[in-house]
């Protein structure tokens, strides 16, 4: 009898596929390797070959040089190929730009690896698509009931209104780089906001790659005072949007009386909040909320369901009193870009 684990087991470097020769999202340079989505984690340089969607590999180009692996394997979304003796296609995952499911198919058994996902509407990327398997291998990030995560526009309406209270502060809005900062800016388009926004040089790049996506950012210019022209007081009502890590350095002392704010799931904890000194938290999360990963597990887990990474525990214990077989997995080595 085929079990889950002669298709798919984990390792110290990732998943491993044993009939196929391939890991997914493997923390070290592998023989072959597929990539769920481009952020930092899950997309590593390094590797000898790489199936991925094209923005994928567009993206892991874009950050790590055109050389960042020696054979690129563009996966359209539906897309089956065979890799070694293993169907493998991807779906959309609604997480980033280019994001997917993994679907591994062998001998009749189906296991599809979730990489990171979010259920929601999101302007930049495609939406989530349940795929019903033997076995659902998921993300836990936000796995505690307490995690669920209010509407977008929400945490938009409250950024705008901000910044009409208090239009001699600039808003400087912490974003991950890939993906956090360009729904941001979208949704706050969607908003009505069609003023100039401001960007750190660090999302430059991947704005660009955006846009090149078909993703309408609007106009966008360079946070930044050049060569001593200008002043704070020209950022004065604006937003500006950056990754969190610069807001303690020389670039954010730039900006005219600034506004702390942090677009992030973690923002619904107020201690951490407190702890990085953030003044408007806006609870904007890339990845499910509890109600968001049992529902999912509960729609397309048709045996197992593994789990990743994040607060394996509880959504196992959930999983146990549905009838359903969790399998906590413990893997290291994926950080949470929202954090």
């Amino acid at each position: 009898m085929i079990k889950p684990s002669d298709l798919l087991r984990e390792t110290e470097r990732g998943l491993w596929c044993e009939p196929g020769g391939f890991f997914i999202d493997p923390m070290r340079p592998a023989d072959r390797a597929v990539v769920t989505h481009g952020h930092a984690d899950h997309a590593r340089a390094g590797h000898t070959a790489v199936a991925a969607t094209p923005e994928t590999l567009n993206i892991m180009a874009a950050r790590y040089g055109e050389t960042f692996c020696q054979t690129r394997q563009p996966l359209a979304y539906d897309e089956r190929v065979k890799i070694g003796e293993v169907e493998v296609s991807l779906h959309p995952a609604g997480h980033v730009l280019g994001s997917a499911q993994a679907r591994l198919e062998w001998k009749g058994l189906v296991i599809t690896v979730s990489g990171d996902y979010k259920r929601r509407r999101d302007p930049t990327c495609a939406a989530f698509e349940p795929v019903p398997s033997h076995v659902f291998v998921s993300e836990a990030t936000f796995g505690l009931p307490v995690f669920r995560h209010p509407d977008d526009a929400g945490e938009m309406t409250k950024l705008l209104e901000s910044v009409r209270r208090y239009p001699q502060r600039t808003h400087l809005v912490g974003a991950y780089a890939l993906g956090k900062a360009q729904r941001i800016i979208c949704l706050l388009r969607e908003q009505g906001y069609h003023e100039p926004i401001y960007i750190h040089g660090a999302l430059k790049a991947l704005c660009e790659l955006y846009e090149d996506h078909g993703v309408t950012l609007g106009e966008l210019r360079d946070a930044t005072i050049k060569d001593g022209r200008g002043s704070k007081q020209d950022f004065a009502g604006k937003i500006v949007v950056g990754p969190p890590s610069n807001f303690h350095t020389k670039w954010a002392r730039r900006f005219a009386d600034p506004v702390t704010a942090f677009a992030s799931g973690w923002m619904q904890v107020r201690a951490r909040a407190r702890q990085r000194g953030v003044e408007l938290p806006l609870i904007l999360s890339d990845h499910a909320d509890w109600d968001e990963l049992t529902s999912t597990a509960r729609e397309v887990a048709r045996e197992e369901l593994w789990i990743t990474h994040g607060r394996d525990d509880a959504l196992a214990r959930w999983a146990e009193l549905e009838g359903l077989k969790a399998r906590p997995l413990s893997l290291v080595g994926y950080e949470d870009e929202d954090d």
